[in-house]
């Protein structure tokens, strides 16, 4: 399996004897599965069977899909009138010629033509054909076009899948790198230790010697940073292993990120060396641009 994309597009078109179509089905990122549909109320059952299709192809985002339908002309059904609109139209007309004619205003007859014109008096009848043909054939093409959505979603995955590999190869050579500027570090650091140490000793006068060691070894131990480099490393052996997995792995990655981020802020406060701090802030920007990316993972 592969990572899919939340972000995708397709759209279809298709037609029969009485009908023409067109769909459009398009995503964008979210935390969970959430579907909007536009499809027309008298197609019974197409709504349920979009919805439970939609269902079972994606796991996450915030999924919309207009379905647009018209009626041939062979399906347009007949053109009649309406009897009882015309007749109200034909009586406000004669009541409105009455009142012109009392205060002496010429107005001039309606001509058929005028009065079909009104709204309502010309109807279309919608024809007697039963729509669940139409439900099947929408159907088996609404199959390819999730079809072509999946793709599309997974062919979006597969770049996403290339740039965060070559992200997670640049946080593994960070990685290493800070793990040489710590080494630098130990001499350095056992140099301010000793002289801290000489320091207090000789400002001290009554002061434990060992009980000055012992709070001295343990601001050692808290500026150690080798746990942090050591998460970081297994991170980044976990997130390798997701992308080759693939399917809906965008949360676990997300969680990940948090992980990645917390080990970079924990490295930098307890860096205490320029060479340490510079790579621990390249390594935020590193995270921080992967996590933008794993935002679009199903």
């Amino acid at each position: 399996m592969t990572i899919r994309s939340m972000t995708a597009f397709a759209s279809a078109q298709g037609s029969s004897d009485q009908h023409s179509w067109s769909w459009e089905l398009r995503s964008v990122n979210a935390k969970g599965l959430d579907i909007r549909l536009r499809v027309p109320d008298w197609l019974e059952g197409l709504e349920n069977l979009t919805r439970s299709a939609l269902s079972k192809a994606l796991a996450r985002g915030n999924v919309s899909l207009t379905l647009r339908i018209t009626r041939t002309e062979e399906g347009a059904g007949l053109v009649q009138v309406n009897a009882a609109v015309l007749k109200s139209v034909v009586k406000a007309l004669g009541e409105a010629q009455s009142l012109a004619k009392q205060n002496r205003v010429e107005v001039r007859p309606a001509s058929a033509a005028e009065l079909l014109s009104f709204k309502g008096v010309l109807e279309q009848s919608a024809g007697d054909d039963d729509p669940a043909p139409l439900v099947a054939a929408l159907g088996k093409e609404l199959e390819n076009l999730v079809a072509d959505f999946v793709q599309m979603r997974e062919a979006e995955g597969a770049a996403l899948a290339v740039i965060l590999n070559a992200q997670l190869e640049q946080v593994a050579a960070l990685t290493a790198q800070a793990a040489e500027r710590a080494e630098e570090r130990k001499a350095k650091m056992a140099e301010t230790l000793t002289a801290n140490l000489a320091r207090v000793m000789d400002n001290a006068d009554g002061a434990d010697p060992d009980r000055v060691a012992q709070e001295l070894a343990l601001i050692a131990v808290k500026a150690d940073v080798t746990e942090e480099l050591d998460r970081l490393g297994a991170h980044v052996a976990a997130a390798r292993d997701l992308l080759v997995k693939g399917g809906a792995v965008g949360r676990k990655l997300d969680f990940l990120m948090q992980e990645f981020n917390r080990e970079a802020n924990t490295l930098c406060s307890k860096a205490q060396h320029a060479g340490l701090t510079a790579v621990g802030l390249e390594l935020k920007t590193v995270i921080d641009q992967m996590r933008e990316q794993v935002q679009n993972i199903e």
